[in-house]
């Protein structure tokens, strides 16, 4: 049931269609990029809760939500493609049903779903900086990691519990690029303009 959901999602999305390139070089200033930032925070076993064992294996215990990190661009779409926005919107709307689901109905502890929201929430929100090229990093996907999505749940609507053998630390290892309108003379200001009428409804709805 699931597997029929990914298809279309994947498909409004981008991920799956397309013309690649081939597998390009890794060079310091357009296929990887590295970022620091310095926490000695450690959730492994958090308040004695044993959920929690091993949560920092996933992303290190020092870089909580991924903020250090590593990107190699292998391929490059050569266009993205203008679905409508509702579209989009509701296969967003999924994507975030979804996580709430997986945290409530596969952690029994509060304490261990709160954190791990906020690791996962903290985690995407790096990806405003790409949008942004701010963050030094490609805005793109990892196409590894996006093979998963199918296989969240088995075929008979159960959740899938095999480990798919990788950790935080390879995402970002299978970068795909797509291209889209940026502009390096007009960009900066409209897209700045973009994220700042954003947050400011953000704001508005949240005091209003």
């Amino acid at each position: 049931m699931f597997a029929k959901l990914a298809l279309p999602l994947i498909a409004a999305s981008a991920f799956a269609t397309g013309v690649f390139s081939s597998p390009v070089s890794v060079s310091k200033d357009t296929a990887v990029a590295r970022r620091h930032h310095d926490s000695s925070t450690s959730f492994n076993n958090w308040n004695g809760i044993s959920s929690l064992n091993n949560f920092d294996n996933f992303y290190g215990s020092d870089n909580f939500n991924g903020y250090t990190r590593s990107q190699t661009v292998v391929e490059s779409q050569e266009v993205c493609h203008s679905t409508d926005i509702t579209i989009i919107q509701q296969r967003l709307a999924v994507l975030q049903e979804m996580a709430k689901r997986i945290i409530t109905e596969q952690i029994c502890e509060v304490e261990t779903q709160v954190i791990t929201f906020e690791q996962y929430y903290q985690s995407l929100g790096h990806f405003r900086g790409d949008l942004r090229r701010h963050s030094g990093y490609k805005a793109g996907h990892d196409k590894n990691i996006v093979s998963h999505f199918g296989k969240i749940y088995n075929s008979d609507g159960s959740f899938c519990t095999d480990d798919w053998s990788f950790t935080g630390h390879d995402v970002g290892s299978q970068t795909v690029v797509v291209q889209d309108n940026w502009n390096d003379q007009t960009s900066p200001t409209s897209v700045g303009a973009a994220y700042y009428n954003s947050r400011d409804a953000y704001y508005v709805n949240r005091y209003s």
